[in-house]
């Protein structure tokens, strides 16, 4: 690259505040007070995400008498569930290939369960008047490489043939940036109702708004210290009291679970992103992007992208990094040397819109599992039970999730719990040094992909064989 064009996207981030655009709210609501006393509950629900809401917002909706508290270490959606693209995806299983890949005789009946989950969602913002700027936009998968374009197409005919292409168009090169204008772009894949775009935050501090109006009683900057059996339910010890609980459901995710055994199942993945000033008329007449879709590339180091309600662009994804021991910690939210070569490809992308700044660039991590999709179970006899592992689909699939972990409390059988998904857990990742070495071999092994044209090498055909195949 020319010094010239690098000065100048560093330039664009010279303004950029390290923050999440979506918490840099000056409406965002005021925390509940942390738990100074001793309480007693029917279900305790541990962490205030995306994960943690919806389970306490679905039980007091199930059985309103039921008497539910939330605790969340922190605030309500400062953690993936505020700094996420706000992308609310219908799929369960991150996509349908690795759906397909994974549970090829239930991928219909996913499918299904993954429509209905995401018109829940859409009823139960209106249903509560959550405002979160929920526009059910679809999504387009776009080609950037020749080989991409023939994937996609050929992908389109094949699910095509086993029904699994309703409502999704294949678009040529034309097509696609008549949608939006790109160069760059050869072809695409537009699911047009299987994705919503909505702001993030917004959405979680009205699922808490929510929570709190119909009973439940939510307390922030209070962390779940341990877990233990007491008399026929759980006791969880707290800074300042203890709560005992006839029933916990766990929605700490990428966090330590208070199910020790659980925590070898995920890992910390970090994600970042930039978002733009906000567009004049000019420069989005420049882009087209009337239908507003959210957009994602088809490589295997992706760029995922899409406008705000104040018309400007967030840009992420690509770069996805792995702490040595897995570790979660503060400063790796931040990292200039990732937001200087996305600040490169988002010009690459739209050379059109040379001269914009960046308001906000950001990180966080992502509660990676082996099969990229959430995992499900219980502890301590049926008396606990967890949701982990999303690996950046959680922004929909925690409310199926949170049906999944009530219905395992309950005890009973029903259409999600007799799912394989469900019923099976994904492999563990081993110890360090392995995980790291295997991780950043896998990273390395989809880029040189990325440069080949695709063609995986033996270390990605080898983990396609072990049902570790990572695509995206």
């Amino acid at each position: 690259m020319a010094p010239s064009a690098m000065n100048q996207w560093t330039r664009s981030l010279s303004d950029a505040q390290p923050v999440p655009y979506w918490l840099d709210d000056p409406g965002r609501p005021r925390p509940e007070p942390a738990l100074t006393t001793s309480e007693t509950c029917d279900l305790l629900v541990v962490g205030g995400g995306y994960s943690g809401l919806w389970t306490a917002l679905i039980a007091k909706e199930r059985d309103p008498q039921r008497d539910v508290v939330l605790v969340e270490g922190r605030e309500v959606g400062w953690a993936a569930s505020g700094r996420n693209g706000g992308f609310c995806a219908a799929s369960l299983t991150h996509g349908l290939p690795n759906g397909l890949t994974r549970w090829p005789d239930e991928i219909h009946r996913l499918q299904e369960l993954g429509a209905r989950n995401l018109d829940g969602i859409e009823a139960a913002v209106a249903r509560h008047g959550i405002d979160c700027d929920f526009e059910r936009t679809g999504e387009i998968d776009v080609a950037t490489e020749p080989y991409q374009a023939r994937e996609l197409r050929e992908w389109h005919e094949e699910t095509a043939r086993q029904g699994l292409a309703d409502g999704v168009e294949f678009l040529d090169a034309d097509a696609v940036r008549e949608q939006v204008n790109s160069p760059t772009f050869q072809a695409g894949l537009w699911d047009r109702r299987g994705v919503a775009m909505l702001n993030p935050a917004k959405l979680a501090w009205g699922l808490k708004r929510a929570c709190v109006e119909l009973g439940v009683r939510v307390y922030e900057h209070t962390p779940a210290l341990n877990l233990k059996p007491y008399g026929p339910g759980m006791a969880v010890r707290t800074p300042y009291g203890q709560i005992r609980a006839r029933r916990v459901a766990l929605g700490t995710n990428i966090f330590p679970n208070l199910v020790r055994r659980v925590r070898s199942y995920t890992v910390p993945v970090y994600d970042y992103a930039l978002m733009t000033e906000p567009l004049t008329s000019g420069q989005l007449d420049s882009i087209g992007w009337k239908n507003r879709q959210g957009l994602g590339d088809s490589a295997n180091q992706f760029h995922y992208f899409r406008l705000s309600a104040d018309n400007r662009i967030l840009w992420g994804g690509y770069d996805a990094i792995y702490p040595y021991g897995g570790r979660v910690r503060a400063e790796y939210d931040d990292r200039p040397e990732t937001y200087a070569k996305l600040a490169g490809h988002f010009f690459t992308c739209f050379p059109q819109l040379e001269g914009v700044r960046f308001s906000h660039a950001w990180g966080g991590a992502i509660d990676t599992c082996s099969r990229f999709s959430a995992f499900f179970g219980t502890a301590h006899h049926g008396k606990v039970a967890y949701a982990a592992g999303y690996t950046g689909l959680g922004v929909g699939a925690t409310r199926f999730g949170a049906e999944v972990m009530l219905d395992l409390l309950a005890g009973e059988r029903t259409e999600l719990t007799e799912l394989e998904m469900v019923r099976r857990k994904p492999l563990p990742f081993p110890p360090e040094p392995f995980a790291w070495t295997g991780i950043a071999l896998t990273k390395w092994s989809l880029a040189r992909a990325d440069a080949q044209g695709g063609r995986r090498n033996l270390w990605l055909r080898t983990m396609d064989r072990l049902g570790l195949g990572f695509d995206s």
